[in-house]
């Protein structure tokens, strides 16, 4: 038999998880990109940061709900496809794999100049390069040496977070040699709102981005054997890390430093290790950017890879995106995904002001359109589910869930109005315009349907008969087509099915690690069921699994079965992915000298609905 493709490896251990989700939302957005908010903003900054950290909470707060429903689920674009149709959920795993894809890139280019600034005279290009080769090679080695990178890059970030917390509070409390209690530069240069009470609204579309990443944990907790618990565990992390790193972090800033600080702009961290008398704070903090620019970049690879592995297993992404290597990762998703960041790079060298800026651009608002498929998914779902699997819900629903949709709306009009935010929004907005042409061109196509070809009449003799087929293959209509071509009773038969995740169901039912071995144990209990059933009929018959691309399944059994008939069963077309991919008709093609019966079963009500 064609076995299916080596099983994604486990291979993250609890350390790893746990340093990984602990990390896992502070980025270099947060080391450099917070001292743009806080000149925009002034002192008021860390509530800007609390306001936004109360969105993305409650935006991890509707996910926890709809996985803890749904356990078995995998993605949140499952999630948006039962809510909203189809095109939802295919254009938000497309979305978020974009996304991802050139973040990649542009962690690339944002770490190589980080190393300029101990080897100014390597062009930035080459460095680029070079990082984006290190972290392929990561992801592509083997899974655990992905967690061992992260949960050090990740130990830094939050080290060096927990240090400035540390350092910080005493340097404001008067802890500190030569210090007395000052919180002064929180009013003393030109009040509290230096700038206007709006600003601590407007901040919020920077500050959003900084805060990405922590939807992965919530994901990866709907699998984990008490999805309950480890739901509310990581909405509660969660919290506390916005609370802390984020929130603490930045008024311990705004209270050391003047707002208005010119040293604030190119790096706040920095310059408030300076002001308490740190020596190598730049060196140090360079450091910590750089390892929080690398975690970024791998994980980026990691996240995007297996989002167009899941992709793949739901045939809307090329099926070989699927194949995973000895070492159980799926290196053509990582390759896919890492050529990505590779142009990214070549861009950035050869025309950033144009090109790699629109790259940039075209995916600026793209997680917040993820985030609003999320948040109107689960309000679509919630009067849907019962109430008995609503162990974990969102709170003062729908109140809450409804001020969140109207929130991420007003931060996108926000966008459409700023100068400087305009081209990202309405770029990306063209993005998810192209993914949803492709959508329906490629629907439209589909369902066109097979060309019709003249059925081959049954022999009524057969003697060795193949029968390829999977959902279908206890269906009644195949157990009647059997008995037509086997008029004697005398027949052999191999039943084959393909241990494919969309035709056993389980991609939609699987995140991305789990789904081989689930697929494999589906299709193994269909053969199993299917032999049982058959033999009780008296017919010699054997079942096997088959390789999970259907004509290459067949192409195998034929090879070792040599039949003279051959059944191929299916589901109507607008249920069946075989259809669409005109399984039936191929098959005929290539074996024109053996009669390929189509058989196609109605399910019941019941099962239809399973």
């Amino acid at each position: 038999m064609g076995a299916p493709p080596t099983e994604l490896k486990k291979g993250l251990k609890q350390r790893h998880l746990t340093m990984i989700a602990m990390g896992g939302v502070i980025g270099a957005g947060l080391f450099v990109g917070s001292g743009v908010v806080i000149g925009e903003t002034g002192p008021a900054t860390f509530l800007a940061y609390a306001l936004t950290g109360v969105l993305v909470i409650l935006i991890m707060r509707m996910l926890g709900e709809m996985a803890v429903a749904n356990p078995s689920t995998g993605s949140f674009a499952d999630y948006a496809r039962e809510a909203l149709g189809s095109w939802a959920g295919f254009s938000s795993a497309w979305l978020y794999w974009y996304f991802w894809v050139i973040v990649v890139g542009f962690e690339a280019v944002a770490g190589a100049k980080i190393i300029q600034f101990w080897l100014p005279e390597v062009p930035l290009w080459v460095l680029s390069l070079i990082l984006m080769a290190l972290m392929t090679a990561t992801n592509l080695f083997s899974v655990s040496s992905f967690g061992e990178f992260e949960f050090w890059f990740a130990g830094v970030k939050v080290a060096a977070i927990i240090v400035f917390l540390a350092l910080g509070t005493f340097f404001v409390l008067g802890l500190w040699p030569g210090q007395s209690l000052d919180f002064s530069n929180l009013w003393a240069h030109g009040g509290f709102f230096p700038n206007g009470v709006g600003t601590i609204f407007t901040a919020g579309v920077v500050i959003i981005f900084s805060m990405v990443g922590a939807e992965i944990a919530t994901i990866a907790a709907a699998e984990s054997p008490d999805p309950g618990h480890a739901i509310a565990k990581a909405t509660n992390s969660v919290i506390l890390r916005i609370a802390v790193f984020f929130v603490g972090s930045i008024f311990l800033l705004t209270a050391i430093l003047p707002w208005n600080s010119e040293n604030l702009a190119a790096s706040p961290y920095v310059s408030a290790f300076q002001t308490m008398g740190i020596p190598f704070a730049d060196h140090i903090m360079n450091a910590v950017v750089l390892t929080a620019v690398l975690s970024c970049l791998n994980s980026g690879l990691y996240t995007a890879s297996r989002m167009l592995f899941v992709l793949a297993a739901r045939r809307e992404a090329p099926v070989a995106l699927m194949k995973v290597g000895r070492r159980g990762v799926p290196f053509a998703a990582i390759l896919s995904s890492s050529v990505v960041g590779f142009l990214c790079v070549i861009a950035a060298a050869i025309s950033e002001d144009k090109v790699f800026l629109f790259l940039l651009n075209s995916s600026g608002a793209v997680i917040l359109f993820v985030y609003l498929l999320i948040a109107v998914s689960q309000v679509v779902l919630r009067r849907r589910t019962p109430d008995a699997k609503l162990t974990v819900k969102m709170w003062l629903f729908p109140g809450l869930s409804i001020i969140v949709i109207l929130a991420i709306v007003a931060v996108l009009v926000q966008m459409l109005f700023d100068p400087d935010t305009r081209s990202q929004l309405l770029l990306s907005l063209l993005s998810w315009a192209v993914l949803l042409v492709v959508f329906f061109a490629t629907k439209r196509i589909r369902d066109r349907g097979p060309v019709e070809t003249p059925e081959a009449a049954p022999t009524g003799d057969a003697h060795r008969v193949l029968v390829l087929a999977n959902e279908t293959v206890e269906g009644t209509e195949l157990l009647d087509e059997l008995r037509a071509i086997d008029r004697n009773g005398d027949a052999e038969y191999l039943i084959s099915v393909p241990a494919n995740p969309i035709d056993t169901g389980q991609a939609m039912h699987s995140g991305a690690v789990y789904i081989w071995d689930r697929t494999v144990q589906a299709a193994q209990e269909r053969v199993d069921r299917t032999v049982s059933l058959l033999q009780s009929e008296n017919l010699d018959v054997r079942g096997e699994l088959g390789d999970y691309r259907p004509l290459r399944a067949l192409t195998d059994s034929v090879e070792s079965f040599r039949p003279d008939q051959i059944v191929i069963c299916t589901l109507p077309l607008d249920r069946s992915a075989w259809l669409r991919f005109d399984v039936v008709d191929r098959a005929k093609e290539m074996y024109p000298r053996i009669p390929v019966r189509h058989v196609i079963v109605h399910p019941e009500p019941a099962e239809a609905q399973q």
